[in-house]
């Protein structure tokens, strides 16, 4: 019995090791980068972690279209409307800074096609599909001006992600040139995927909806870029001028998941810094579940 509680206690401190040495790895890595990072790394079976800069606060860019998803479903389940009911498709939004008025050009969008259906209506559903799988900037706005950006904040602050700060929609011009952007942190987008993970956002019919959505992310080329193709990711990533950023829950072949959030500022180098989130992202999985 000795001899077993010696082995297990020198199995235990080998596994810490690994753990502390992937963590220094990584950390080094983004040291290394010239810009700022952070990462909030979190096993569903293990509850190990990895957190780094987690708790600072970075441009959300299109992460903000997670928790936007999320209040479409709270308001769903408040019975305000249904999955289904459809939106009229007006190009036409309100600055926050004095309601002066704004349009999205199809140039600057993810997806295009939404700019060809002005005056017709689309479904809730349809929107929040292309919003998080294509990230149209449209579709964003289109929503958030349905369910209100001040809602949004209540509902994360219910769900425990008490920085994730959603002021507006996107191309808010006025709005950017005073510094009034959607902000979040490494860690509370990790409480929303760990709770979406484990069914407990609204409830576990929604939040399995939700990752039904977020798994057919369309941009894959950070997070997953390195990883074996039969690994499902569930995920939402966010890009600006200096900044990138990938989010989201990992499922592996044998059940287990994980969630891997990485945000990124101040860069000079955006499409190495998505490589750079790759690596790091494949050098989580390697050290920890091959």
């Amino acid at each position: 019995m000795r001899n077993f509680y010696i082995h297990f206690i020198f199995i235990s401190i080998s596994i810490s090791c690994n753990n502390l040495n992937l963590e220094d790895e990584i950390i080094n890595k983004f040291e290394n980068f010239d810009g700022e990072f952070a990462i909030a790394y979190k096993d569903l079976s293990s509850d190990n972690q990895i957190l780094y800069n987690e708790k600072v606060n970075f441009h959300a860019a299109s992460t903000m279209k997670t928790p936007l998803m999320i209040e479409v479903f709270n308001q769903i389940n408040e019975n305000k409307f249904n999955l289904y009911d459809s939106i009229l498709i007006i190009n036409q939004f309100k600055s926050i800074v004095d309601d002066s008025f704004f349009s999205l050009s199809d140039i600057e969008d993810s997806e295009k096609d939404l700019y060809e259906h002005l005056g017709k209506k689309k479904s809730i559903y349809s929107l929040v599909f292309d919003m998080i799988t294509v990230s149209s900037n449209f579709a964003t706005n289109l929503i958030i001006d349905y369910v209100g950006a001040e809602n949004v904040n209540k509902t994360m602050r219910k769900i425990g992600a008490n920085d994730i700060n959603v002021l507006r929609g996107v191309e808010d011009i006025k709005a950017f040139e005073k510094g009034l952007n959607n902000t979040t942190t490494a860690y509370d987008l990790m409480i929303i995927f760990e709770k979406l993970a484990e069914g407990e956002i609204i409830d576990k019919f929604s939040s399995e909806k939700m990752i039904e959505i977020l798994l057919n992310q369309k941009y894959k080329d950070k997070i997953g870029l390195y990883l074996p193709k039969n690994i499902r990711i569930a995920s939402k990533d966010g890009i600006i001028s200096s900044a990138v950023h990938d989010s989201g829950i990992v499922f592996l072949p044998d059940g287990r998941k994980y969630i891997l959030v990485i945000l990124s500022k101040n860069l000079n180098d955006i499409e190495n810094a998505s490589k750079l989130i790759a690596e790091v992202s494949k050098l989580i999985y390697e050290h920890s579940y091959q």
